[in-house]
Parts: C-alpha cells; sequence; structure tokens
C-alpha cells in the first residue's frame, strides 16, 4: 500500500480578501513529496499499485517536452522499482531541457513521436506499434486521468471541511473529477482552465465520473479567463504576480497551473463572484518542477519566476 502524506493546510490573509469578508486557504498538495508532487502522487498512486498486481515491470506513458506527468512518472517509477518510457510529443530537445534531463536522470526512456503521430496515441494502430516496439507495458494516459488516477484524488480532501468554494486547476480533467467524488454536493468546485479553450472539460469532467462511479455532478464550473493566451503562455502581469505572493506570503506558485489559479481567485474576489462570508479552498496542485525551463523559454522576454 502507499500511503498518503498528510497535506498541510495554509491560510492566506490579503487586504483584497479581508475587503470581501472573504476566507481562503491553500492546501499544499505541492509538499507532499519532494519528486512525485502535488496532485500527481494521488493520479499515480492506485495506477502503480495496479501494475504491480498485474505484473507489469514498465510504465509507459505520455506528454510534452515539459510536462510535470512525465517528471512525476520518472520519479515513481525509480522509487517504486518499475522501469519508466516517455513518449514524447514533437522532436528531440538537444541538449535536454531541464524536465527531460531530470527523466531519463531519473531511468526513463524517451520516445519522440511527431505531434501528427500523437494525435493518434490514443488509437489501437499506435497502442500496437508501441507494444511491437517497447513490448507489453501498464500504460498510463496523458497528464494521469483515467479512474484510478480518479480513485486517488478522491483522497486529497478533508474528510469533513465546512468551505463553499473549492479551486483546483484542470488540465486533462482528472484531479477535478477526484475532488467531484470526494466532495459530493457540499461545495461549488473551481476549475480553473490552464489552456485556451477549456470548455471541453466539462466533457472530460463528465466522462471520468461517469466511468468512476456513472454520476454527474452540476456543482462546478470550468473558469475559462485566466489561461493568459493559452497553456504555458504568461505575461508580466502573471509573472509579477506571482513573485509577489511569493514575498508576501512564501508560498512558490507556477506559471502554467497554480499562479493562473491564484491570480482568477483574487481577481474574482475583487470582481464581488464570491458572496460575502465564504470560504475558500484553492488546491495547491505542484508543478513546480515546471519553473526552470519556463524561465529559460522566457529568458529572452525578460520573464522570470523569482525562485529564491
Amino acid at each position: 500500500m502507499i500511503a498518503n502524506p498528510a497535506p498541510a493546510i495554509t491560510s492566506i490573509t490579503h487586504p483584497q480578501l479581508d475587503a470581501s469578508n472573504l476566507s481562503l486557504s491553500l492546501l499544499r498538495l505541492d509538499e507532499v513529496h519532494p519528486l512525485i508532487s502535488g496532485n500527481k502522487w494521488y493520479k499515480l498512486k492506485y495506477n502503480l499499485i495496479k501494475a504491480r498486481e498485474e505484473g507489469h515491470r514498465t510504465l509507459l506513458t505520455f506528454g510534452g517536452a515539459f510536462s510535470n506527468h512525465i517528471y512525476a512518472t520518472a520519479a515513481a517509477g525509480k522509487e517504486f522499482g518499475f522501469r519508466t518510457v516517455g513518449v514524447i510529443r514533437g522532436e528531440k530537445n538537444d541538449p535536454f531541457n531541464p524536465t527531460l534531463q531530470f527523466a531519463v536522470d531519473q531511468g526513463m526512456q524517451l520516445v519522440y513521436v511527431s505531434r501528427e503521430d500523437y494525435r493518434k496515441k490514443n488509437s489501437p494502430a499506435f497502442q500496437d506499434w508501441l507494444t511491437s516496439q517497447l513490448g507489453q507495458c501498464y500504460v498510463i494516459p496523458e497528464g494521469g486521468s483515467n479512474a484510478l488516477a480518479v480513485m486517488g484524488c478522491t483522497e486529497i480532501l478533508p474528510h469533513e471541511h465546512s468551505y463553499q468554494y473549492i479551486a483546483s486547476c484542470v488540465g486533462t480533467g482528472g484531479t477535478l473529477a477526484g475532488l467531484l467524488e470526494s466532495n459530493q454536493d457540499q461545495a461549488t468546485v473551481l476549475g480553473f482552465a490552464a489552456l485556451k479553450g477549456g470548455s471541453f472539460l466539462y466533457e472530460e469532467v463528465n466522462q471520468l465520473t461517469r466511468v468512476y462511479s456513472k454520476k454527474t455532478y452540476q456543482n462546478y464550473q470550468i473558469v475559462e479567463d485566466y489561461h493568459f493566451g493559452g497553456y504555458a503562455r504568461a505575461n508580466v502581469e502573471l509573472v509579477d504576480f506571482i513573485n509577489t505572493f511569493k514575498r508576501e506570503h512564501g508560498i512558490q506558485l507556477d506559471p502554467i497551473y497554480t499562479g493562473k489559479m491564484l491570480y482568477g481567485i483574487f481577481d474574482m474576489a475583487s470582481a464581488g463572484y464570491f458572496p460575502s462570508g465564504s470560504h475558500i479552498l484553492a488546491v495547491h496542485s505542484g508543478g513546480l518542477q515546471g519553473i526552470r525551463g519556463f524561465n529559460e523559454r522566457y529568458r529572452k522576454k525578460k520573464l522570470r519566476i523569482i525562485v529564491n
């Protein structure tokens, strides 16, 4: 059995919240493990258990060149005794970026495929090709989102809570689905889309909960207004917010997911979205490994996340 750490809950105080009579707490999943960070711990947990039960020795998964999921799967494979293979979207990076260098250092084998072929990754023909090249593997989907990931993510929230709003980043929907399952109808759940055009995530989340429990939840919203131009896009305003948050609260946010979510919560609070007296729990889903790659990519634009 893989035991869950007990994440801390940090209270966030700020005049902007006080002005709206709001209480904000941050669930610190970024602290659950130094390498298998944040929500990835929960999404991988039952997949690793099933892989071991079925006698698999190799985990295979998918992601982009800066993927938190690739990073975490490589670390989990090394820690729990699995060989790992990462199918990477796009051309080979030479030299490796920090994410892929870490994955290789953990023993992960990288397989590069074109963006066109990557879009076919779930097709039977592509799966057959992978098997012919790599042998039998335990396959974990991109982002780690499947029914077993949902099961793991039902263990994120405190068993009992009095929050009116639960906020989380959303990329592939697995974490949000797990939060809905454990929350049931206690609070409104807000999923802050990290990518542009996130309305499709409703169907992704609904499909995951239908597979997991045959339920479709109505008490959630995909918030699409804080993607800052799309996945992994950012600007000076977002970077300044992240750096100011670190300076004022001593908590590191990342620019792909958690920075956008917290920015959105503060902006929505200023706009009067939350009723006076509301207590909000925001899930810090980790992803901090991506900061090094972000700083490298945006160096010419002079955007830099402060990490010291």
